[in-house]
């Protein structure tokens, strides 16, 4: 019974290290994921030697069947709980004659608002950026402010610059907390040095072309 018990919990604590890993991965967090993948391959070696040596008992293959599943939505959970990385919400309201906002920057938000036009008139388009463990307080603000506000969210992989980006080292700062932005200036493929190559490239043409239109009007 003690070796069931042991392959259960070692197949736990290896398939939230694989979890955690595979979902640093995909948000571009490469050395956090390099490191827990040390931990997570030690792990594996040492469960599978001890299913690989007790085959002959069935109910070893159950615990490290029944480890995986649990160890899967244990991953999920430490994951959530972390909220590493940020999130982008869009907001759309027919509050649109209102300071909303204003209420939201206010609060410590950095807003983008546009004006919209839908099926049933025009609607306030607001795009905001914060941290992750901070996105329920910016929903719950939003229903506060109106209950039926179309709301949509998605985890950006990368950003660079912009008001967004000081506004969150400016909040971190107030709460004392370390801020790093992981995905902030390394956007693929992008470097100074390209960039540079690329305003020699075509800022001439682009002047030129803007200078001739400026000209004909």
């Amino acid at each position: 019974m003690s070796m069931v018990l042991i392959i259960l919990v070692i197949n736990i604590i290896y398939v939230s290290f694989y979890t955690i890993r595979m979902i640093l991965t995909l948000k571009g967090q490469k050395y956090f994921a390099a490191l827990i993948s040390s931990i997570e391959v030690l792990i594996y070696v040492v469960g599978l030697g001890l299913v690989l040596d007790n085959l002959n008992q069935i109910e070893n293959l159950i615990a490290y069947a029944l480890g995986f599943s649990i160890g899967v939505l244990l991953g999920m959970k430490i994951e959530e709980w972390l909220a590493l990385g940020y999130v982008t919400v869009k907001v759309i309201t027919d509050r649109y004659d209102q300071p909303f906002a204003q209420k939201l920057r206010e609060s410590g938000y950095g807003v983008t608002s546009w004006m919209g036009e839908g099926r049933d008139g025009y609607r306030l388009m607001m795009e905001i950026l914060t941290r992750r463990k901070d996105q329920q307080d910016l929903y719950n603000l939003v229903l506060a402010y109106d209950s039926k506000a179309f709301i949509i969210s998605h985890e950006p992989q990368h950003f660079r610059g912009g008001f967004w980006v000081r506004n969150l080292k400016k909040q971190a700062k107030r709460e004392g907390e370390a801020f790093t932005v992981v995905n902030e200036e390394i956007l693929p493929g992008v470097t100074e040095e390209t960039i540079q190559e690329f305003k020699e490239e075509h800022a001439g043409k682009i002047f030129t072309e803007k200078n001739e239109s400026s000209k004909q009007k």
